[in-house]
């Protein structure tokens, strides 16, 4: 069964049960909903679990003054009926890619990369394959998923990431050993593959692990302190958690993957957070507090994906609102999480999270219309 990192969904939902849902005002400022009206995304969290099996769901939501509500609904381990934490951590997935992509670009601003440079550049002779060259590939490419590159995620076993460490050149073999989807630049294609190049890049470049150019440049810099790249063999997540789940193919049950070693995503996946800390970080990126204007203008400039209304930046997209306009994210799944949301221009900000990947492109898509409402009202 194949590894599940990106915006696509793969695997089947548990069926779970529902405990009472609750909506918190943080200490950031007041509830901004009616205690006496019904709450939008309050009966969107409540239907991904009663209606589309979701064992938990979580919401941060910041309106365009700084104020942040916290949604929870479901049970946050199903073992022991334990309640939801509210905010509490996750995998975030291929959120990671648009942190990836915030360090190259802050290294093009510093003169150390250039968009239009070959991937050869900067890793000589490494991107070789049955009718692959990184001489043909560049960087720009890589951010933006139109280099070609076949996905690796296809060739991981779920099954072995619970235990097994990936070296980002295991990663990248299980890719160059296709053939490339097209030729670069001529269309878009999702491929992680293209991240694990983009963070053997800042490597190079720097000198540094990414896991500490992260930290560094981005982490500590904004304060994202409940925010992580977890240390290699680090099977855990620290911090209060729901547990993630996903269906043993082998019983059809909802099986514990709330531990696992999440190397096989590294610079595309890797990474843990809470809603809250997404929606600080995106915020800040479209404010302007990570990049000079040049380069977030560059991050901003979009291809189409596909007739899905959807377009990529550099290691961001952007979705139409029912309410008109558009808002900026990513969203990630790694198994026994899923992750959607993002912030618009004028710094409203919504993350939502659940704790399996629902089943088929309609338990995505429920997931997605929740931040819609959350973003719309």
């Amino acid at each position: 069964m194949a590894l599940a990192l990106t915006l696509s969904t793969a695997v089947a939902a548990a069926a779970a049960g529902v405990s009472a849902p609750s909506a918190v005002a943080s200490a950031a400022g007041p509830a901004s909903a009616s205690a006496s009206a019904p709450d939008a995304v309050q009966q969107g969290l409540n239907a991904l679990v009663r209606k589309d099996g979701a064992p938990a769901a979580l919401a941060a939501v910041r309106d365009g003054q700084g104020r942040t509500r916290d949604y929870t609904a479901g049970v946050g381990d199903l073992a022991t009926g334990a309640k939801v934490p509210v905010d509490g951590q996750v995998r975030i997935g291929s959120n990671t890619k648009t942190f990836t992509a915030v360090v190259v670009l802050q290294l093009v601003g510093e003169g150390k990369i250039d968009l239009d440079a070959s991937v050869d550049t900067y890793l000589p002779g490494l991107v070789r394959g049955a009718g692959i060259d990184g001489r043909g590939i560049t960087v720009r490419q890589l951010l933006q998923h139109t280099s070609g590159l076949p996905d690796y995620e296809g060739q991981v076993d779920e099954a072995a990431i619970r235990e097994r460490y990936f070296e980002p050149r295991e990663l990248l073999d299980m890719a160059l050993g296709r053939r490339p989807e097209f030729a670069p630049g001529t269309k878009f294609a999702y491929s992680s593959t293209n991240y694990v190049l983009a963070g053997l890049i800042v490597q190079r470049v720097t000198g540094r692990p990414l896991a500490e150019e992260i930290d560094r440049r981005i982490v500590r810099s904004l304060g994202l302190r409940h925010t992580y790249f977890p240390a290699v063999g680090d099977r855990t997540i620290r911090e209060a958690h729901p547990h993630g789940y996903h269906v043993d193919p082998a019983t059809g049950k909802p099986a514990d993957f709330t531990e696992l070693d999440p190397s096989a995503g590294w610079a595309a996946g890797q990474m843990i957070s809470t809603n809250s800390d997404l929606n600080r970080f995106f915020t800040a990126l479209l404010g302007g507090r990570l990049l000079p204007a040049a380069q977030l203008a560059q991050m901003r400039t979009t291809v189409p994906v596909g007739d899905t209304g959807m377009a990529s930046g550099l290691g961001i997209f952007s979705r139409p609102l029912s309410c008109g306009g558009v808002y900026w994210g990513h969203g990630g799944d790694i198994p026994g999480y899923e992750t959607r949301g993002g912030a618009t221009d004028d710094g409203r900000a919504v993350n939502i999270a659940v704790t399996t990947i629902p089943a088929g492109e309609g338990g995505t898509r429920h997931v997605e219309d929740v931040v819609d409402a959350a973003l719309c009202r």
